[in-house]
């Protein structure tokens, strides 16, 4: 039986199928026989030796050179992904110290706010004066100072417009022009920009 067995078992060549080869079994020293043969690494256990074949039969290739190769492309791969992860910006990431508007970032914000989004001064000095926190922040931040400074115009038009209001309030006999004289000197002077009676001495 054993002597049927060896006259069909195949022989282990480089043209053997890995399907076939997968079939039957050699002895280790076959094996290494094999791979000593074909300049493949013959050190390990029986069962790496079968792999090592394996992978040869399947692509005429060395496992061993394939993982290696594999390996560095991996590691660099990995280390290249560090660097990256290391410089990457998400709204948890921390401002940190010595902040600078650099393209990258201002990458960033546009991305997460919109391609209106500019470094401006109010903006910068945030930056720069809250190392500790997060790109989140900032976001938000921003939004703040950009309704403050929305605000800001718009409080100039209210104000301009109670002020009228509130002038002829007070003064119906007086003319659009009598008004808008008093408002020019009114927000000329240090002070708030609300009408008092007294604004009318400026018509005298």
């Amino acid at each position: 039986m054993n002597s049927e067995n060896t006259n069909t078992r195949p022989q282990l060549t480089k043209d053997l199928k890995s399907e076939d080869f997968k079939e039957y079994y050699f002895l280790k020293k076959e094996l290494k026989d094999f791979c000593k043969k074909e300049g493949l690494k013959v050190s390990g256990s029986k069962n790496q030796l079968e792999e090592r074949i394996i992978y040869y039969l399947d692509t005429g290739k060395s496992l061993d050179n394939s993982r290696s190769i594999k390996n560095k492309h991996n590691y660099s791969k990995s280390n290249s992904n560090k660097a990256t992860t290391s410089e990457e910006i998400t709204l948890d990431s921390i401002l940190g110290e010595n902040f600078k508007c650099s393209e990258d970032k201002r990458e960033f914000f546009e991305k997460e706010i919109g391609e209106r989004f500019k470094f401006k001064v109010k903006f910068q000095k945030w930056l720069k004066t809250n190392p500790d926190n997060t790109y989140q922040d900032a976001i938000n931040a921003y939004h703040e100072l950009q309704n403050s400074n929305e605000k800001t115009k718009i409080d100039k038009q209210f104000q301009y417009n109670q002020y009228i209001r509130d002038f002829f309030d007070d003064n119906d006999d007086k003319t659009l022009n009598n008004a808008i004289k008093c408002w020019k000197y009114k927000k000329s002077i240090k002070g708030h920009n609300k009408y008092e009676k007294s604004d009318l001495d400026i018509l005298n």
